[in-house]
Formats: C-alpha cells, sequence, structure tokens
C-alpha cells in the first residue's frame, strides 16, 4: 500500500514500525538518553509513528537528542507534524512525513518512507 502525505524532512529510510496510538509529549515522554517512548517503546532504528506531538518547545531539543545520543528513529510518520515535532527533526535531520492516516500502519509493519511517499511493504 502506498500512502502520500507532506514531507517536512525530506529523506530515505526503511525500517519496522514503532507504533505509538496516542500523541507523544516529547519532553516528558521520551527518553533521549535510552531512545524509549514511555507506553511505547525503544525508537532506535525503528520508524516512528504516532498521531502528533505535545507540550513544550523544549520537546524539539528532546528530539535533537535522540540524535545527539545515537538513539533516534530511523524515520517518523505522523498525522499532524506540529511545531516541536517539526523543528526537532529538521535540527534532528529525522526522515519525517506528515498528513497520512496511520489507521493504516501496524506496530511492526515494515514499511518505507521516501520523502513524502509511504509504502507499507506487508
Amino acid at each position: 500500500m502506498i500512502l502520500c502525505g507532506r514531507s517536512i524532512y525530506n529523506g530515505k529510510a526503511e525500517g519496522y514500525v514503532l507504533k505509538c496510538p496516542r500523541p507523544i509529549v516529547v519532553l516528558g515522554d521520551v527518553d533521549e538518553k535510552r531512545g524509549y517512548v514511555e507506553n511505547c517503546g525503544y525508537t532506535k532504528d525503528k520508524i516512528l509513528v504516532f498521531p502528533r506531538g505535545a507540550g513544550s518547545t523544549v520537546g524539539s531539543y528532546t528530539i535533537y537528542g535522540l540524535r545527539y545520543y545515537g538513539t533516534a528513529p530511523k524515520a517518523i510518520i505522523l498525522e499532524e507534524a506540529e511545531p516541536i515535532v517539526a523543528v526537532g527533526v529538521i535540527m534532528a535531520e529525522i526522515p519525517t512525513v506528515d498528513m497520512i492516516n496511520i489507521s493504516d500502519i501496524k506496530n511492526g509493519s515494515h514499511v518505507k518512507v521516501d520523502g513524502n511517499i509511504v509504502e507499507i511493504k506487508d
């Protein structure tokens, strides 16, 4: 299945999905040193999928921290990239696409991100 969205930070990545069904409060839910999202799992080498981010602007630096500590996801797929997430993924250079209906993507699915295209491989 091919889904078309909007590229927030252009890039290519392929991997397995870590899906968080609820919005992520980036500053509170994400431990950038461990690469762990509360109630979801570990981000390293995953394609992180969630509806949207929430919280304060410091959350952008938390996303950057994922890159700094080597625990960043390969890519991020969202329904809506609000400013906190958008700034963070740009600073961290994480391929990110939004305006995607994430209900079509299952946890553990194999997906490919290429610019604004998301391909569900299984």
